[in-house]
């Protein structure tokens, strides 16, 4: 399926502009000339969740790889069906297409971290980890670039109300006589041990939730996306295609209410939490629970993302750096070899140690004198 494809060029040079993270400008990848963002006094809105859900289920897309031709070389390639701006592979123009998804975006967060700079946060990242192999440390030294992306990100707003049974552990103790050695000499002694005392409860619990955050599409694992959180929403800007401009970025492929599902779980970690605290004591057992969600909202947003795949012995590693606040998530090798190496090591200095003492038996004794005091 065809696609027009925009780019933005400098008025100087005519040549493609580029957003530049953290300075919210767009700038000349030629003469560096820099256009700033106009800044947009549009209000950001949470949208009503169940009057989308009524209206995605008469709304009905279908996906088509997306052939764009390139507006400065004219050269045509394909992008995935979900992709809305890349690069073009022959001449490296940004180009931007148009969102597909009934759900269209209406704010982005646009990236504050630079590739530089989480380029070096990547590499003191990977220098912190033990028995990593020097394949990746030169894969992070190496001329690898990061891959900037902006990815779809759903936010909920709910009301919750929680009506729960468990019970309540309250501690209180016993004196009991117990046979015990002294000095080589049974005797018999007063010990105190706990109880616990459960009372059956129940209760209510309310909790307000707010951009609870659930990534929106399945290009990077859900495991190092929830790894890069916290987001901080204030942040949000309305949506503009210039921040896209030399950036990766795609539509959602997790549907608005296989989102609010992933919610859920997020919300249910502090409704657990908070059935706890309410029952209070000194140990708690919920016994079953039952939430209402009210006021469901929701939001449709882009959150920046660098990230870098690692190729070793057959397997794939994938790694993220939030484009915001620079927190680095990733999964990692281990080399067999360094392993191995250092519990030889270990063992050969505590060979050595036990030589020593075997030779030097005085030292054994000064270390047990020293012990016993």
């Amino acid at each position: 399926m065809k696609f027009k494809s925009i780019n933005f060029t400098c008025k100087s040079c005519g040549g493609p502009l580029q957003y530049v993270p953290a300075t919210n400008s767009l700038v000349c990848s030629f003469c560096s000339t820099s256009q700033p963002i106009e800044k947009s006094n549009e209000e950001i809105v949470e949208h009503d969740f169940k009057e989308a859900l009524n209206s995605l289920n008469v709304h009905k897309t279908q996906k088509f790889e997306r052939e764009i031709k390139c507006s400065k070389c004219s050269a045509t390639f394909t992008i995935t069906p979900y992709s809305v701006s890349t690069n073009c592979p022959y001449c490296h123009t940004p180009a931007i297409t148009e969102f597909t998804q009934p759900i269209k975006p209406e704010s982005i967060l646009p990236f504050s971290i630079s590739q530089k700079e989480a380029q070096e946060k990547f590499r003191k990242w990977i220098g912190s980890l033990w028995f990593a192999p020097k394949e990746l440390k030169d894969f992070v030294d190496g001329h690898q670039k990061l891959l900037g992306y902006y990815l779809p990100y759903w936010t909920y707003d709910a009301k919750t109300i929680t009506r729960y049974r468990g019970q309540r552990g309250d501690i209180y103790y016993v004196t009991v006589k117990r046979r015990v050695m002294i000095n080589g000499r049974e005797q018999i002694v007063n010990q105190r041990e706990p109880r616990i005392h459960w009372t059956p409860v129940q209760g209510v619990v309310y909790n307000d939730f707010d951009d609870i955050t659930i990534e929106a599409s399945k290009t990077v694992s859900h495991t190092i996306l929830d790894g890069l959180a916290p987001w901080n929403t204030h942040k949000l800007v309305p949506f503009n295609e210039k921040y896209l401009s030399g950036f990766e970025s795609e539509e959602y492929t997790i549907g608005l209410d296989n989102g609010f599902e992933y919610a859920k779980m997020k919300m249910d970690i502090t409704i657990h939490q908070s059935i706890r605290r309410d029952i209070g004591g000194d140990q708690q057992q919920i016994d079953s629970k039952q939430t209402q969600y009210k006021d469901v909202t929701y939001k449709s947003t882009l959150f920046p993302i660098w990230t870098a795949k690692f190729k070793w012995k057959g397997k794939t590693y994938n790694y993220a750096i939030n484009g915001q606040t620079g927190k680095v998530v990733g999964e990692r090798p281990y080399s067999w070899l360094k392993i191995t190496l250092f519990v030889i090591m270990v063992a050969s200095i505590l060979a050595g140690i036990f030589w020593f003492l075997q030779e030097h038996p005085q030292y054994v004794e000064n270390i047990r004198m020293f012990l016993t005091h």
